[in-house]
């Protein structure tokens, strides 16, 4: 097995990509990664029309480059001249090393406080834990949610501090839509609610989350799933939804339709300038915006339902 691989990294009009790729992988006989460039935007429609991407192929470092670095150079030329329009950089090569990529990224996830009493902690980090520590053990796997992200975050927070005042409720029943990793009902059963219930519409994440739920021997306090918000007959004292902007308005009935009287709705996932589209959406309904929590770009909104 190769330690060490030759990079060759073309930056190209998205457009192009696929006709670049296809180019690559014939020449390295290896498959080719595409990069997208960093998008500051929200949802797929905001994305700009003219997005680059980065399209790397791989050549053993046994090899001599000159050759396929010309006749990619002389492939980007030939579509240059045929699309005056389009810009294509000059070909990138450099050496890299064989990495498991699956678990480098575990090297930034460390052992976090969050709020009053909550510990998070990865599954393969030790951690002496301190009177009144609530601790949870995650693996974040194929879902999002290690409590680092920002909306995460806050949405934390926020229940640690709705739980903490309490509603005229024991044992409050809260429901998690867009649970992810499973991180925010697992902090609400170990802050003191009672029947939970965790949806995500991606089926690897609720398995994610049944698995992190089983770690933390609370498989009979949570319950997973796959269903709708529109489907459901059940109300709830509590309601977490960590969702893009766009999702919490379009949903919003329902969440409103879901929350007992005097309930909390902890909506996150939203960006700052997205804030007033929530506020817009949320309006017209029974409900009384209390607070607004932020960090980095991203806020955190509460909603009271009166009695």
């Amino acid at each position: 097995m190769n330690d060490s691989w030759l990079e060759i990294a073309c930056d190209v009009p998205e457009e192009y990509a696929d006709v670049v790729a296809e180019f690559l992988t014939e020449l390295s006989g290896n498959g080719v990664c595409v990069d997208n460039r960093a998008v500051d935007a929200f949802s797929q429609s905001e994305i700009p029309a003219s997005v680059r991407v980065t399209v790397k192929a791989y050549l053993s470092a046994a090899d001599d480059p000159a050759l396929p670095m010309a006749e990619v150079e002389g492939f980007l030329a030939r579509l240059s001249s045929h699309n005056p329009d389009a810009v294509f950089a000059p070909p990138v090569l450099a050496a890299v090393n064989t990495e498991d990529w699956s678990s480098s990224w575990k090297v930034h996830f460390k052992p976090l406080r969050i709020g009053a009493h909550l510990l998070i902690v990865p599954t393969w980090e030790e951690i002496e834990a301190v009177a009144g520590d609530l601790v949870i053990r995650i693996d974040p796997g194929m879902a999002f949610g290690t409590g680092g992200h920002e909306t995460t975050r806050l949405c934390l927070e926020m229940v640690e501090t709705v739980m903490a005042e309490g509603g005229g409720w024991s044992e409050p029943s809260l429901l998690d839509l867009g649970t992810g990793s499973g991180i925010l009902a697992m902090a609400a059963s170990l802050l003191g609610a009672g029947r939970i219930l965790a949806l995500d519409i991606d089926p690897d994440a609720v398995e994610v989350a049944r698995e992190n739920i089983e770690l933390n021997s609370l498989t009979e306090r949570i319950e997973c799933g796959t269903e709708p918000l529109e489907s459901l007959a059940e109300g709830f004292d509590i309601i977490l939804a960590n969702i893009l902007a766009e999702e919490l308005v379009r949903l919003a009935p329902y969440l409103v339709e879901r929350l007992k009287p005097g309930g909390a709705l902890i909506l996150s996932g939203i960006l700052a300038e997205k804030e007033s589209l929530v506020r817009r959406g949320f309006a017209p309904l029974a409900l009384t915006y209390e607070t607004t929590s932020s960090a980095g770009e991203w806020v955190a909104m509460l909603y009271r339902r009166g009695r």
